[in-house]
């Protein structure tokens, strides 16, 4: 089956809504020919034949596939895996998710159990096209801990081919994570409110399909969907119709036992991230040339983002940061809860010509933000639409951005420009009319290391206390915690040993 969001009731499109649509199966892709790789003794061979899993249905053998790397074993995820099951890392074979690929399946709004796991191995490559994707359905988990040498990689056909670019996106559908915590957005469109907190005690989103419904959302805020730390997902957000797509990771009712960390998006053709209730800290993001918004939190949401890099594409992009509550285009009241709150600390955005606002908040979202740079450009750092979200404004401190002269800040919806920019100038050291002197897009110059850092301890202690601002103090700094998991790129170098996103990785055993 194949995962959308096809408007404003919909929670994985461009972030309006509380819906994930399940469409009808992907076809069956047509056969590309496969490039002829230059010969050479590093070239990949491919794998004897498929492991064995504990699922019933098992590995399908997909025969090779070839690319200018070498020739791999395909094998064939089962629509669903079943029992715990590991997929392991082995020389010359690839993992094909193919359609809709389940983790177990629903367990339950007041379920308290783990049904099935899937563990990945560092090193492990998967590939799909189409609409094809992957979710961990409610009650089971997703395991895919790569290492800082041995990233997990999820990735497009045309990828494994070597037809990729550098401005290539839209291949293939992307990582769902569902889980039990709280959501805003009720399917049943009766919500909760602080008056009325339990007009709806089964509050739940859903996933919409033609064959199979899929909830998630319940009432455990520590519940766990699994781990991810050092997974690159690229290429990814496949357009069912306009409007219609899926982004690089998208998270649902995911509570604070799931862990996120050292995630690489690129190229997604929706958004490079995006999370529907649940809360959950985060840390070390490498969000690189996402379509529409870099960052999209909403329907009660609550996550702290720790060291994000954000660059857009020159071409396309929209906001670096898109920031919902309960949403007025869905009918929800926007005093629903829980309300979305979204903190991030040490940030670099770095945004394209032409982008609409940097960072965009609204339906009484609240808005926390310390030690960031923005290379704004020609755009509006800010838009805070509707009262409630500027009253919502946790904190903007020691920020500084490039923004333009007129109007760096707006409101909306019923806020004025002045009032929007007096909350964000209200914060301490910040300076939106900043002289950036950023190299490799991301590490800081002399002037931002001049600036004083905010505490971020004293707003989440989840915030380490730095002396710097930016996501990137030196030039260091970058190669520690990024460089040796990354894939490099036109968009950002990140130097990384790995080699180029439009290739895979190849190790030697």
């Amino acid at each position: 089956m194949a995962l959308a969001g096809c408007g404003a009731d919909e929670i994985v499109s461009p972030g309006t809504g509380g819906d994930i649509i399940i469409n009808n199966p992907a076809p069956t892709p047509t056969p590309t020919p496969t490039p002829t790789p230059t010969p050479t003794s590093t070239l990949v061979t491919p794998a004897s034949g498929c492991p064995t899993i504990a699922t019933a249905a098992g590995l399908t053998d997909g025969g090779t596939i070839t690319g200018p790397t070498g020739t791999y074993r395909v094998c064939r995820l089962p629509a669903t895996f079943t029992s715990n099951d590991t997929l392991r890392y082995i020389p010359g074979l690839l993992y094909e998710i193919r359609d809709r690929v389940n983790i177990g399946t629903d367990q339950g709004f007041s379920s308290t159990n783990t049904a099935v796991t899937l563990t990945v191995e560092p090193g492990v490559i998967f590939f799909a096209t189409g609409s094809s994707f992957i979710v961990a359905n409610r009650g089971n988990r997703l395991v895919a801990d790569g290492t800082a040498t041995r990233p997990i990689v999820w990735t497009s056909r045309d990828n494994v081919l070597g037809l990729a670019s550098d401005n290539s996106d839209q291949q293939w559908g992307g990582v769902v994570l569902l889980g039990r915590a709280r959501v805003s957005d009720c399917r049943t469109g009766v919500f909760n409110t602080t008056a009325a907190p339990n007009a709806n005690p089964t509050c739940e989103g859903q996933l919409e399909g033609a064959a199979v419904a899929t909830p998630f959302g319940g009432t455990n805020a520590a519940d766990n969907s699994g781990s991810m730390r050092f997974n690159q997902i690229r290429y990814s957000g496949f357009e069912l119709a306009p409007n219609n797509e899926l982004q690089s990771l998208t998270t649902g009712g995911a509570g604070s036992g799931t862990v996120l960390e050292n995630i690489m998006s690129f190229n997604s053709s929706d958004d490079g991230l995006e999370f529907f209730g649940g809360g959950f800290n985060t840390r070390n993001w490498a969000v690189i040339g996402a379509s529409d918004d870099s960052i999209d939190v909403d329907t009660g949401a609550i996550v702290n983002m720790d060291t994000v890099i954000a660059v857009q594409r020159s071409t396309t992009g929209d906001r670096l940061i898109e920031l919902d509550s309960p949403n007025v285009a869905d009918r929800t009241p926007s005093n629903a809860t829980p309300q979305t709150r979204l903190q991030v600390n040490n940030f670099t955005f770095v945004t394209r010509a032409g982008a609409p606002q940097v960072i965009q908040a609204r339906g009484g979202a609240a808005l926390g933000l310390t030690n960031g740079v923005i290379r704004a450009g020609t755009n509006h750092c800010f838009q805070i639409d509707e009262p409630a979200t500027l009253a919502a404004i946790i904190g903007v401190d020691s920020v500084v951005g490039n923004c333009p002269a007129t109007d760096p800040v707006r409101g909306g919806a019923g806020v004025t420009n002045a009032d929007a920019a007096a909350r964000i100038n209200a914060g301490t050291n910040n300076n939106l009319a900043f002289t950036i002197t950023l190299t490799n897009n991301v590490v800081n110059g002399d002037g931002e290391n001049a600036r004083t850092a905010f505490n971020a301890n004293t707003r989440s202690t989840f915030f380490p206390t730095r002396t710097y601002i930016g996501g990137i103090q030196n030039a260091a700094m970058l190669n520690t915690i990024f460089q040796s998991w990354t894939c490099n790129s036109s968009i950002q170098n990140f130097n990384s040993p790995l080699g180029a996103c439009t290739s895979l990785p190849v190790y030697t055993s």
